[in-house]
C-alpha cells in the first residue's frame, strides 16, 4: 500500500509566489535567461542559476556550483521570500491550461515503496544522470520539482479534494504564458489524517515524469542511512516530494521527432523504402494528425503522409516493441535513416505534442530539419501495462501534462 506523507513545505511569501515560481531553466534561451534574473529579484531561477547573479562562471553539477546555489536558497530563507509551514501539510495544486484543468496532491512519497515496487516505473535511468542529481541532492539538501505521479482515481479523496478547493486558496495567480496556478494548504488534522489513510488503499502509484529523481532520491537514501548509525526510517531522507494526480487528470501527449537529413537518400528513395514496411497514403499540404494506434504522420517535401503498419508487423501482445516509438524505430529510424540510439544521436530532434503539429512542419520548411513524424499519443493503460509487466518504454515516448513550476512548494532534506 502507498505511504505518501504530509511535510513541512517551504513555499514564498504569498504577495511574492507569482515571482518566485519558475519554468524550468531549460525552457529559457541564455539571452532570455539572463533578462529574467536581472528583471526580477525574487524569481526560483536566481537559486537554479547563481553564476548569472555574480558573473562567476563555474561548471554545472561542480561542487562551486552546488554550494552557490545552496548559498541562494539560503539567502531567500533570510530575506523572508521562503516561509516554512509550521505543521506537517498536503498541498491541492490546480492548473489551467489551454482550457485543461489538472488538479493534484502534493505530499512526500516513501523511498521503501519505490526500492518495493509500490512505485511503478516505465523508463530507464541512466547512471551517471542519477549520480549527478544525487550528489546535488546532497549538496542543495532540498526539492524544489515534485516528481509526477498518477493514482487510480478514488472517489473518495476526489470528494476531499472537491470540498477543499471549494474553499479560498493560498496561492491563486497566472503567468505570461496563459496558465493560471492555484495551491490550497491542508493542514487540518482530519482531512491530512484522511488522505493519508486514503492513499494507504492504493495499491500502487505510477511514475508519470521524474524517473531520475526519483532514482537519485534512492540513492541518497541509501548513502545516509550507512552513515547515520541511529537510522530510525523516519529521517528526511527517506522521502522524496511528488505530486499525485488521479489518473483521469493527467494528460498523455504524443512526442514527436524531427530528423536532419535522409541519410543519403533521395525522397522517392526513402518514400520507396517505407513503402515496404508501411501503407503510404499522401494527405497533401494540410496537416495531418495521427487518426489512432499505429497510424504515423510523416512531413517530407512539403507534404504529409499517412503511414499504417503492413500486416504482421506489428503485436499487439509484446507491450514495448507494439508501441508506436518502437515501430518508428525498429522499421524506419534504425534500418532506413540509422538512428540507433535516440538519447544520443544528433541528428534527431524531439518536440512535443503540446506545441503543435505546426512545429514539425515549420522545422521542415526552415530547412533545420529534413523530415518530421508525429505519433498518437501512448494511452495510460499502456503505460500502466508496460509498468506492472516490468517493461521499460524507448526514450522519449510520452509527453505528460501538467508541468509545475519550480520553488512553488519546497521539501527540505535537512535534519
Amino acid at each position: 500500500m502507498a505511504t505518501i506523507i504530509p511535510f513541512k513545505g517551504i513555499r514564498p511569501a504569498r504577495h511574492l509566489v507569482h515571482l518566485v515560481a519558475s519554468r524550468s531553466a531549460d525552457g529559457y534561451t541564455t539571452k532570455d535567461l539572463s533578462e529574467k534574473i536581472a528583471g526580477n529579484p525574487f524569481t526560483f531561477l536566481h537559486v537554479i542559476h547563481p553564476d548569472i547573479d555574480d558573473k562567476i562562471k563555474t561548471k554545472p553539477g561542480s561542487d562551486e556550483r552546488l554550494f552557490k546555489t545552496k548559498a541562494k536558497y539560503e539567502d531567500f530563507h533570510k530575506q523572508g521570500i521562503f516561509v516554512q509551514d509550521i505543521e506537517s501539510c498536503y498541498y491541492i495544486y490546480r492548473q489551467q491550461k489551454q482550457g485543461n484543468v489538472f488538479t493534484g496532491i502534493i505530499g512526500c512519497s516513501s523511498i521503501e515503496d519505490y526500492k518495493k515496487g509500490i512505485i511503478k516505473i516505465h523508463e530507464q535511468t541512466l547512471s551517471e544522470r542519477k549520480e549527478k542529481l544525487m550528489h546535488y541532492l546532497e549538496v542543495c539538501d532540498f526539492n524544489a520539482e515534485p516528481v509526477l505521479f498518477s493514482y487510480p482515481n478514488s472517489e473518495a479523496i476526489d470528494d476531499l479534494t472537491n470540498q477543499i478547493t471549494e474553499t479560498h486558496p493560498e496561492y491563486d495567480f497566472s503567468t505570461t504564458d496563459k496558465v493560471r496556478h492555484t495551491l490550497w494548504v491542508i493542514k487540518d488534522a482530519e482531512q491530512v489524517k484522511k488522505i493519508y489513510e486514503e492513499f494507504r488503499k492504493t495499491k500502487s502509484v505510477y511514475i508519470a515524469d521524474g524517473h531520475h529523481r526519483s532514482a537519485s532520491s534512492a540513492l541518497l537514501a541509501k548513502a545516509r542511512k550507512a552513515k547515520n548509525k541511529k537510522h530510525t526510517g523516519n529521517e528526511a531522507y527517506n522521502y522524496y516530494m511528488g505530486i499525485f494526480f488521479p489518473e483521469s487528470q493527467l494528460m498523455i501527449c504524443d512526442y514527436n521527432r524531427v530528423v536532419k537529413d535522409l541519410n543519403g537518400l533521395s525522397e522517392d528513395e526513402f518514400l520507396k523504402e517505407i513503402s515496404k514496411n508501411f501503407a503510404v497514403e499522401k494527405k497533401g499540404e494540410t496537416i495531418y494528425q495521427p487518426a489512432h494506434k499505429h497510424n504515423l504522420s510523416m512531413y517530407l517535401g512539403k507534404s504529409w503522409y499517412s503511414l499504417i503498419p503492413r500486416k504482421g508487423i506489428v503485436n499487439d501482445e509484446e507491450p514495448v516493441a507494439s508501441l508506436d516509438a518502437a515501430i518508428l524505430s525498429e522499421y524506419i529510424l534504425n534500418p532506413i535513416l540509422g538512428i540507433f540510439d535516440l538519447r544520443v544521436d544528433k541528428r534527431i530532434s524531439f518536440v512535443s505534442g503540446i506545441k503543435g503539429m505546426e512545429e514539425l512542419s515549420n522545422s521542415v520548411d526552415t530547412g533545420n530539419n529534413k523530415v518530421a513524424f508525429a505519433l498518437f499519443p501512448v494511452q495510460m493503460h499502456q503505460l500502466k501495462h508496460i509498468a506492472d509487466t516490468g517493461n521499460v518504454m524507448p526514450p522519449k515516448t510520452t509527453w505528460i501534462e501538467p508541468k509545475m513550476r519550480s520553488g512553488l512548494v519546497i521539501y527540505s532534506l535537512e535534519g
